[in-house]
């Protein structure tokens, strides 16, 4: 009962408006309060909060934002654009696949879904309106390949996953790495097939020669070098994950130099923009601990865990209601915080059921993930709505319902097959 007057507070307090973090931090340290004494509640608030915000862990946050920002800056996304559109421009639906294409290069970079949705946004809407693609179409390919950007290693989501349920960041980098190919993959079917029923809702644009589409190809050079750094330093084991942070920044900020594309005004704007969005993560993160720790006196999580193991039913039904719970919960708050608040009650039931923790944890990113675009607060498509010229949020939701099945598709598949997140991490 403790548990269940907690997390109503907790979202009473959200609903009211209060931040995520801040809300998950106080119906905490309240729960924790009534259910051992105020003095305990204190200790564990000084010390947690001490903890989370001294660990050497949480460092990884700022560097790989960081590295994101820097490349945005310096003008690579644009080079990446122009690249992908080069190369797959002159198919039926070829800009909106190129904005697919272009999302999942810089998704290597990144790691968030709205700066990816915001940064190819910019560039990609005013291409498409110029040459007479589907209002609905565009602005959906924006938004989900958005949403790649959290499921592209390297990933801030990936990072708070890890962090909460104590896993290895490079492990989780590594085994999303086919499971955010084959999302991007599904999301260029669905535009070929799209735009093969209806050619009028993607025309076809100018096809580069060859020697046009060679000349394109050092626009994509700098992504992938970062990325084999990154990524490929994790999987060999060169860096820990907050080394392979400190590399990425550093060859990014090389690379821009070289570049000669980074204002000191870009330098200062990418420095601001890791400040906000690490102190938001972080206190994401804390309020996260917090509750998980008010949880865990309450022991809801092992009385959850002992009767979904006692239900006379196979373990998959079990992880059908969480499937549904989270795709659900997604629409209706924000992907990370509802990622955040409800860790602490799942991921303990899916170790309970036998699932493999890597496994579930892909698949957690994968669903929450989906909630970035999906109504009421699907924040992807408040900002490709925000960014197009009279474009509509309806349009857009209208758009990104052509989508959703590769979303499913992914879940499937990754059910189905679970080597698919484990074979590389094996």
């Amino acid at each position: 009962m403790s548990a269940l007057l907690g997390t109503g507070l907790m979202v009473v307090l959200m609903l009211l408006g209060m931040p995520v973090g801040f809300a998950m931090l106080l119906a905490g340290f309240v729960g924790f309060c009534l259910v051992t004494s105020p003095e305990a509640a204190l200790n564990m608030l000084s010390g947690d909060i001490w903890e989370q915000f001294s660990s050497y862990g949480l460092s990884v946050i700022p560097l790989f934002v960081l590295m994101g920002s820097i490349a945005f800056h310096s003008g690579v996304t644009e080079s990446l654009y122009r690249a992908a559109y080069k190369w797959v421009g002159h198919f039926k639906g070829g800009l909106a696949s190129t904005t697919i294409v272009a999302s999942m290069g810089f998704a290597a970079i990144c790691g968030s879904n709205a700066a990816t949705a915001a940064t190819m946004g910019t560039i990609a809407l005013p291409q498409m309106k110029k040459y007479r693609y589907d209002p609905a179409l565009s602005a959906a390919s924006v938004a989900c390949g958005g949403t790649l950007g959290v499921v592209v290693p390297p990933s801030v989501v990936l990072i708070v996953i890890a962090i909460q349920t104590e896993q290895s960041i490079g492990k989780l980098f590594v085994a999303n790495v086919i499971p955010g190919i084959l999302l991007g993959l599904l999301f260029l079917l669905t535009i070929s097939f799209l735009c093969l029923k209806n050619p009028r809702l993607g025309p076809a644009g100018e096809k580069a020669s060859f020697q046009e589409r060679l000349a394109a190809l050092p626009g994509v050079i700098e992504t992938l070098v970062l990325f084999a750094l990154v990524i490929g330093g994790l999987y060999l084991g060169w860096f820990t994950p907050t080394e392979a942070g400190a590399a990425g920044s550093f060859g990014a900020l090389v690379i821009a130099l070289l570049q000669r594309q980074l204002t000191w005004k870009g330098f200062a704007g990418a420095v601001l923009e890791t400040i906000r969005i690490s102190a938001m993560v972080m206190v994401l993160v804390t309020g996260a601990v917090i509750f998980g720790r008010f949880l865990t006196v309450t022991r809801l999580p092992y009385i959850l865990t002992d009767w979904a193991a006692a239900l006379p039913v196979p373990p998959f039904v079990v992880l059908g209601i969480i499937i549904a719970i989270y795709t659900l919960g997604g629409m209706f708050m924000d992907a990370l915080g509802f990622l955040v608040v409800t860790i602490p009650v799942f991921f303990p039931l899916a170790l309970a059921l036998g699932y493999d923790p890597l496994w579930f944890s892909v698949l957690l990113n994968i669903l929450t993930t989906m909630g970035a675009v999906t109504p009421p607060v699907g924040v992807c498509a408040y900002i490709v709505s925000g960014l197009g010229e009279n474009l509509p949020l309806q349009v857009v939701f209208k758009g990104i319902l052509y989508f959703l099945p590769a979303y499913f598709a992914v879940v499937i598949i990754l059910i189905a097959f679970p080597q698919t997140i484990t074979f590389l991490t094996s």
